[in-house]
């Protein structure tokens, strides 16, 4: 054995901490949901700022600061630093959440995370941050932590209920958008790694999709934030303008729900956007959104291993062929805590302990990804965000995304008509 103190890398220690969250949960440690929904002035006092609720955000607070501080210790990062940062990060994150829970804001589907990203960007771009902040910003790790807790919502029985129309759908769906957007990345001359995260948003479920993809790429978060600013901005006349068209065109609730479900990218616009045509087409469009989504964790295990291998013949490598050691060593390791968790939940534990944790853990799924973003925009210039070379990815997706609609169109109409 040598002298070095053996350190755990990040992805292993995503893992033991997402694993740890849930432990807590099966074991009864089940931390109460905050709400954050609000139309009016005394809604936000009695409801959102109710003693009650902020309770409830003290106890999910000192879970994930908890966490935070684990993982700092596992990682051997300075403690002292994240104990003053993170408190402030959650505090924004909070202010973001409750913004985003307007009934105004959520009229527009303008999610958590583009509060959160926003916030931090109109900081760091007005204030100058210390190095010693920067550097306690754990960006990588809550994305991460998300993306495990992800996994309990990923339940493969949901795929079964849904039916296999909708499966069929999602699956010619995800595979031909997924490799159409890539096409077209390349053609534009985009960067591999804008290309995936992409090529995964516009096919797949949106921001959940390109985070999963970024994480199993260690993507840069500046690219993540731009594919997600697109995903977000494209979804809401989507959403708007897609049930007209469906009545303009006479098609029934069926085959309409068929196609929402299937090109608009956010669960929430799917939703919003059936509601607003009928409730079977609430129902379709729900299930096929549904079957897209659990199709995420088999697309980042093959995007994990794809890139792992590609990165693994690069210049150094490319004399000798990678081994499987080599792929394994730059594998992202919290994918298999994502599928572990998702097969865990789908096939072990019962459907009357999952009804009992899933809405806490899902409530911080969406946590972990709302500090994540929090932390982006404060390490973040708004230069960086909308430069020059950012209109050929901007050109991609729309093309990606026309090319989504109407092949969802035809495919919805023959399954469904």
């Amino acid at each position: 054995m040598s002298g070095k103190s053996f350190v755990l890398s990040e992805d292993w220690v995503v893992v033991i901490l997402g694993l740890g969250i849930i432990a807590l949960a099966l074991f009864g440690v089940i931390v109460p949901v905050p709400k954050f929904g609000w139309s009016n002035g005394s809604e936000l006092s009695e409801k959102v700022l109710s003693m009650q609720n902020l309770g409830a955000m003290g106890l999910q607070f000192l879970l994930v600061y908890g966490t935070a501080i684990v993982g700092a210790v596992l990682l051997k990062k300075s403690v002292k630093a994240l104990l003053i940062v993170f408190p402030i990060i959650y505090a924004l994150t909070v202010l973001a959440l409750i913004l985003a829970g307007n009934a105004g804001v959520k009229s527009f589907n303008l999610e958590a995370v583009i509060f959160s990203l926003a916030i931090g960007l109109i900081i760091s771009n007005f204030f100058k941050l210390p190095s010693w902040f920067k550097e306690a910003l754990s960006t990588e790790l809550y994305v991460k932590v998300g993306l495990v807790l992800l996994g309990t919502t990923v339940i493969f029985g949901d795929i079964l209920k849904a039916g296999s129309l909708g499966l069929v759908q999602a699956l010619v769906v995800v595979v031909s958008v997924w490799y159409f957007a890539f096409w077209i990345c390349k053609k534009l001359k985009i960067d591999k790694e804008m290309s995936l995260m992409l090529s995964s948003a516009v096919s797949i479920c949106g921001v959940s999709a390109a985070i999963a993809t970024s994480g199993a790429i260690q993507g840069d978060n500046k690219k993540l934030s731009y594919v997600i600013s697109l995903v977000l901005i494209t979804a809401v006349p989507m959403m708007i303008f897609m049930p007209y068209m469906a009545e303009w065109m006479g098609l029934s609730q069926e085959v309409t729900g068929a196609w929402l479900g299937g090109s608009i990218d956010t669960t929430g616009a799917v939703a919003a956007s059936g509601t607003l045509v009928g409730e079977e087409a609430l129902k379709i469009s729900t299930i096929v959104k549904f079957s897209q989504n659990v199709l995420l964790g088999i697309a980042a295990f093959f995007i994990s291993i794809y890139w792992t291998y590609s990165k693994s013949v690069d210049e150094e490598t490319k004399r000798d062929k990678p081994t499987l050691k080599l792929i394994w060593e730059r594998f992202p390791k919290f994918v298999v805590g994502f599928v572990f968790v998702s097969l865990l939940f789908s096939f072990v534990i019962s459907p009357e302990v999952n009804a009992g944790i899933k809405d806490s853990l899902k409530s911080l799924q969406g946590l972990w990804f709302a500090l994540a973003f929090t932390s982006i925009g404060l390490e973040t210039n708004f230069k960086d965000l909308f430069v020059q070379e950012n209109k050929k990815p901007l050109y991609a997706f729309l093309i990606a995304q026309t090319f989504n609609i109407v092949v969802t169109l035809i495919l919805a109409y023959t399954l469904f008509g």
